[in-house]
């Protein structure tokens, strides 16, 4: 199953659509709009046609990457990519009526009309049909376990058993491929051993995830294990995986749910995801643009920053550690050298307003959250994001979650140069610090939007201009 591959279907078929439309209309305006011979339009073909063979089809990318079409490559359904290609044609079709086609010399309004309604229906019609083709085909393939989705049950009961019964003896599969399960509570005699091999217990569910390419996990655990839930959502939540349950546990699931019928099997599906689609790739598309931008334009104060560091103390230019990311994924963030070199021989420390490791250059960065900067090359990697709960390193992490196992929860969004918690708490200087600070990024994983990103980099940018950085 290859994901790309099937991604690169859409995507060729999307360009060459837009691209079939676009020429289509083109000439159909010369022949019927300017009525305009065909030998004349070939004569006088303009170079602005081939400027916009090249470019349009490039917008109608952008719009469908942007309304999260491209997400789930194998998980569509034909009623709702129907939906979704109708609202992004349209969308479409109204901007590059009011950026392109407004301005042409007509004989009467009408043609203004007519002009709308055939690119809108040219370019739905070569748009939807290659798209309906290839989803089909891809469910067929589904139906047919061709295409499966590694799926792993947590629960090893009745209710596992049921489950299990129900998916496998479907005529048409629903792409769940059963690789095993693991037991929540540590009894013997596991009823769900005759049906799938045990991989394991709920402590073992992260590696078991990763080791086996775990796609799916549904939990099937019975009335008395119930109180386990938290922990089984909070081993969880930092998983990249379509997390389902069965629809009896729905009043005690906590988070954003939607009820899923499959083939005749209802789960309730745990979205990790806290923004629409459309939002998210917007989020990320301007991570992108602005961090491009800040890099180019503060490209001066940089090569200052670079010079001011190496002669404030001996050592490195750059800072570079690691930090727990989105998924619990490791990465390497940057940042100029603020504290003198080897500062944390004696182990992790967290840095505090009176530190003495600070070099007098590195507190009048950290007053701007000049030192910071280097964050943007985090972003355009796609490790962070501009907005998102402060990555830690796993030390503190771990500390954290001992007292507060509901941080784990900020693991499900990429990490951010600024968040909310760093706007209205500042930087902690110890764990109990980081816990009080926690909240403000929970909150703010509750209210996810363009919106709120917005204020925060808003409020941000006050802060920086009125240096109360620590």
């Amino acid at each position: 199953m290859n994901r790309l591959q099937q991604l690169l279907k859409y995507v060729v078929s999307d360009y060459l659509s837009a691209l079939l439309s676009w020429a289509c209309f083109y000439i159909f305006r010369k022949l019927y709009i300017e009525a305009q011979g065909f030998q004349h339009i070939i004569n006088q073909i303009e170079s602005k046609f081939f400027l916009g063979l090249l470019l349009i089809p490039l917008f109608w990318l952008v719009i469908y990457y942007a309304s999260g079409y491209y997400r789930n490559v194998f998980r569509k359904s034909r009623l709702s990519e129907l939906w979704q290609t109708l609202s992004n044609t349209l969308l479409g079709v109204i901007i590059l009526f009011f950026a392109l086609i407004l301005d042409d010399t007509i004989q009467t309004y009408s043609n203004y009309y007519i002009s709308f309604i055939i690119l809108f229906t040219v370019h739905f019609s070569l748009t939807y049909i290659p798209r309906l083709i290839i989803t089909t085909r891809t469910t067929h393939k589904i139906h047919r376990r061709e295409i499966g989705f590694n799926t792993l049950l947590i629960g090893s009961n009745e209710k596992a058993v049921e489950i299990v019964e129900e998916i496998e003896n479907q005529p048409r599969s629903n792409g769940h491929k059963f690789i095993g399960f693991v037991n929540v509570n540590d009894n013997n005699g596991f009823k769900l051993a005759k049906y799938l091999p045990h991989l394991g217990s709920l402590d073992d569910v992260k590696s078991i995830i990763t080791h086996h390419k775990v796609e799916e996990v549904i939990i099937a655990i019975e009335l008395s294990e119930h109180d386990k839930i938290g922990q089984i959502i909070n081993k969880l939540i930092d998983c990249n995986v379509v997390l389902s349950a069965i629809p009896s546990m729905y009043d005690i699931l906590t988070g954003r749910v939607r009820m899923s019928a499959i083939l005749g099997v209802p789960l309730i599906q745990i979205s990790h995801h806290l923004m629409p689609a459309w939002q998210e790739n917007i989020k990320q598309m301007i991570d992108i643009v602005i961090s491009f931008l800040a890099l180019l334009i503060l490209s001066p104060l940089c090569l200052f920053l670079m010079i001011g560091v190496k002669l404030s103390s001996p050592g490195p230019i750059f800072y570079s550690h690691e930090r727990i990311g989105r998924y619990g994924k490791p990465f390497t963030i940057y940042k100029f050298r603020s504290m003198y070199k080897n500062a944390e021989t004696n182990g992790p420390e967290l840095s505090s307003k009176n530190d003495n490791r600070i070099t007098k250059f590195g507190r009048f960065m950290r007053k701007s959250r000049l030192d910071e900067i280097p964050n943007f090359f985090n972003v355009l990697k796609g490790d962070m994001s501009l907005v998102g709960p402060r990555p830690e390193r796993k030390y503190f992490i771990d500390r954290i979650t001992e007292k507060a196992p509901h941080y784990l929860h900020l693991l499900k969004v990429k990490p951010g140069i600024t968040s909310w918690g760093q706007v209205k708490f500042g930087y902690a200087e110890n764990v109990d610090q980081m816990i009080k600070r926690l909240k403000y990024d929970l909150i703010y994983l509750d209210n996810m939007s363009l919106y709120v990103d917005i204020k925060i980099l808003i409020y941000t940018l006050l802060t920086i201009l009125r240096r109360k950085g620590v």
